[in-house]
């Protein structure tokens, strides 16, 4: 058994003894002594108070020391930016926004967060050698194995940037880049639904794209374009030109853009998605009509997708979100009308409860991820081991955590 898996049992958080360990995994306990030392020495697992004496003394109890490092979780949209720090458990410690346009470009936003990420570790009185990673998101298209925004449509100056390159010339640590909606998906799972292994996120917006989390794994694909349901065609959009070249998306009909559009068509002032919900908040018949049937074209395509992946939950975020209801009962009308009975039985359809929040917790969330992986954490011991005796935080840089 690998240090890994011995970490695995104490990263619930539940405290357990030595022996409690080696009972779980088999492993005699001066394997797990072993094991527990290289992970005490890494600063991932700490003493917790004492265990019950069955006679004599107490045994020593040991847990999860989420405070031993931090990560940074950094979401960028279209028009702001969100820096976070976060202990290993997911817990925000501090957190920072500001307006930023990417289309200023990667020097200049990239150039923020390196200024802001010093600042926020600096105000938790936490060293640079005290991070352990940096999680990102980015509003295009990104290849996830090089951190690279591919083709972004609103990102001049990103196309195949390397952005994690970029970042570790201030913070040598791992860099992790991903597309906002993967992150919200992210987010919202560790944030409200840390047991649901399957589900779906849906950012309505300026665009459409969905987040998917199958098995409890995030699905990207073999480019990192799954889940692009913007530009899936749907009945109504036929005759519609989209802004990505085809007639019949999705976006070009239910994005926050389209269904101002069409209210606009209809005599009603809505400039964008903020109106929209503005006005289906006051009750204008004509915008909760708008909106659920932006609902009504969302579940057509999110029926097929409930019957290919089987989904237990459909989170609904984005701007265009915060019309709530509306938008939802145009989504179940059609999702619970054309998907198989059994896919629907126990689906619940929300919006999201994380909120404009889900890609900073998601980001930190992909840090943790890499920190914490299995592969991770064997390689760190093994530098640890090698490296022999050491302080915790010491060991820790040393080993790259």
């Amino acid at each position: 058994m690998r240090t890994s898996d011995v970490f695995e049992l104490l990263r619930d958080g539940q405290p357990r003894t030595r022996a409690q360990l080696a009972d779980l995994s088999g492993l005699a306990r001066s394997t797990i002594a072993s094991r527990i030392d290289v992970l005490l020495r890494l600063g991932l697992v700490a003493p917790y108070g004492g265990g019950v004496s069955t006679g004599g003394r107490p045994p020593s109890l040991l847990a999860l020391n989420p405070g031993a490092w931090v990560v940074a979780g950094v979401d960028i949209g279209a028009s702001h930016a969100t820096a976070a720090l976060s202990d290993l458990s997911g817990t925000i410690l501090a957190e920072r926004r500001a307006d930023l346009d990417v289309a200023l470009g990667p020097d200049h936003v990239l150039g923020w967060v390196e200024r802001v990420v010093a600042d926020l570790l600096a105000d938790q009185g936490r060293e640079v050698g005290e991070l352990a990673a940096i999680g990102m998101g980015l509003p295009g298209p990104v290849e996830h194995s090089s951190g690279r925004a591919i083709n972004p449509p609103i990102m001049p100056g990103w196309d195949e940037y390397d952005v994690p390159g970029h970042v570790q010339r201030a913070f040598d640590v791992p860099v992790l880049v991903d597309n906002d909606v993967n992150i919200m998906a992210l987010g919202e799972q560790h944030a409200h639904l840390p047991d649901t292994a399957d589900l779906v996120f849906i950012k309505v917006s300026t665009g459409i794209g969905a987040g998917l989390i199958s098995g409890g794994q995030l699905q990207r694909g073999a480019q990192g374009t799954a889940g692009d349901l913007g530009h899936v065609a749907v009945a109504r959009a036929a005759e519609v030109l989209c802004r990505c070249g085809n007639q019949g998306c999705l976006e070009a009909v239910a994005a926050g853009p389209a269904v101002a559009r069409a209210l606009r068509e209809s005599g009603v002032d809505a400039a964008g998605s903020a109106d929209v919900v503005a006005l289906v908040r006051s009750g204008d018949p004509r915008a909760v009509q708008a909106v659920r049937q932006a609902g009504r074209d969302l579940g057509e395509v999110l029926a097929t997708l409930v019957n290919m992946i089987n989904p237990s939950a459909i989170v609904i975020g984005g701007s265009l979100a915060d019309a709530g209801e509306s938008l939802l009962a145009g989504i179940r009308e059609v999702v619970y009308q054309r998907s198989l009975p059994l896919a629907t039985q126990h689906l619940a359809v929300t919006t999201s409860r994380a909120g404009e929040r889900a890609g900073v917790i998601g980001a930190a969330a992909l840090a943790i991820g890499h920190v914490l992986s299995p592969e991770h954490i064997d390689r760190a011991g093994a530098r640890v081991a090698e490296a022999g005796a050491g302080g915790v935080v010491a060991a820790g840089v040393a080993a790259g955590l």
